[in-house]
């Protein structure tokens, strides 16, 4: 038990190390964004005060994911950082449309730009980016809240090395137009990194079943056990990472015992878990209940 506390207050932490980080990271960028005229560093920024909010939102989401639950609150929090993962990813999305408008824009009418102040402030970037990624890499295997503040970072850490790229052909090749060519890059960069756990995330929050999960399978195995006539009204979803439900209705043959049923459960969740990793089943037992009978049934 100690261990694992231990754990927790350590991801807690790192996470607040790499906000304080991410702050200073923005504020610099900001000002020399707006300073050397550049898009790519202001883009930059932006992406980094995305960075600052994502991590604020993992670091909460953390936090309350280690409530306990109450008669009010059955579930506790569980679900805290999957919408942190799903807000974190959508920012992702968002900022990178914006970036997308905005180098359109300058690649129009591109201007000249302060390139040493956007070659130091993107260096530094690199190196506290580099520094976040770092200590997020190992929690973000396993967390999906983790692994958005991570992506959030990681993306943030090769903006920050194209930044630094165009700097560098600005200042001896007065490579203009490669300012906006990068926030493009850099915006169809953040879509591609964030759409996939944008999609994760939102599949959870929508109930949907679970990938590998393969329902028809679990139907044509249960109803090959003895006494059972049919498993229906089948529900699975994941409450978060780690946590998988079915509930489902199943007709008997006979009537049998509560013991008897207590039994053919048992080896119903020994299979589902073995199986698919289910790890909370809930089976209402029936004997000649006239109900629907469908496998899915919309209520």
């Amino acid at each position: 038990m100690g261990g694992n506390h231990h754990q927790k207050d350590t991801k807690g932490t790192k996470l607040v190390v790499s906000i304080l980080l991410n702050v200073v990271i923005t504020a610099s960028q900001v000002i020399g964004g707006i300073i050397s005229g550049s898009l790519a560093l202001l883009s930059d920024a932006l992406h980094n005060f995305s960075d600052v909010l994502s991590l604020l939102i993992s670091y909460v989401a953390d936090r309350l994911s280690k409530r306990s639950a109450s008669t009010s609150k059955t579930f506790g929090y569980k679900r805290a950082e999957i919408i942190a993962a799903f807000i974190n990813s959508s920012t992702l999305l968002i900022v990178a449309v914006i970036l997308i408008i905005e180098s359109i824009e300058r690649f129009v009418n591109p201007q000249e730009i302060e390139s040493n102040l956007v070659i130091w402030l993107s260096a530094i970037a690199i190196v506290a980016n580099g520094l976040s990624v770092l200590l997020l890499r190992k929690e973000a295997e396993t967390n999906m809240n983790m692994r958005s503040a991570y992506l959030h970072l990681l993306t943030d850490m090769s903006a920050s090395v194209a930044v630094l790229i165009g700097g560098l052909l600005m200042k001896y090749y007065q490579m203009w137009w490669v300012d906006s060519v990068l926030t493009l890059a850099i915006a169809l960069y953040l879509i591609y990194m964030g759409y996939d756990l944008f999609k994760q995330s939102l599949k959870v929050l929508m109930l949907f079943t679970p990938e590998g999960i393969d329902i028809e399978k679990i139907i044509n195995t249960v109803n090959q056990y003895p006494s059972v006539e049919a498993m229906h009204h089948v529900h699975v979803w994941q409450a978060n990472e780690h946590e998988t439900h079915l509930e489902a209705h199943l007709d008997l043959i006979d009537d049998i015992k509560i013991s008897e049923f207590d039994a053919l459960l048992l080896r119903i969740e020994a299979y589902l878990h073995k199986e698919f990793r289910i790890n909370h089943v809930n089976i209402q037992p029936e004997f000649n209940k006239n109900d629907a009978k469908d496998v899915i049934v919309q209520d």
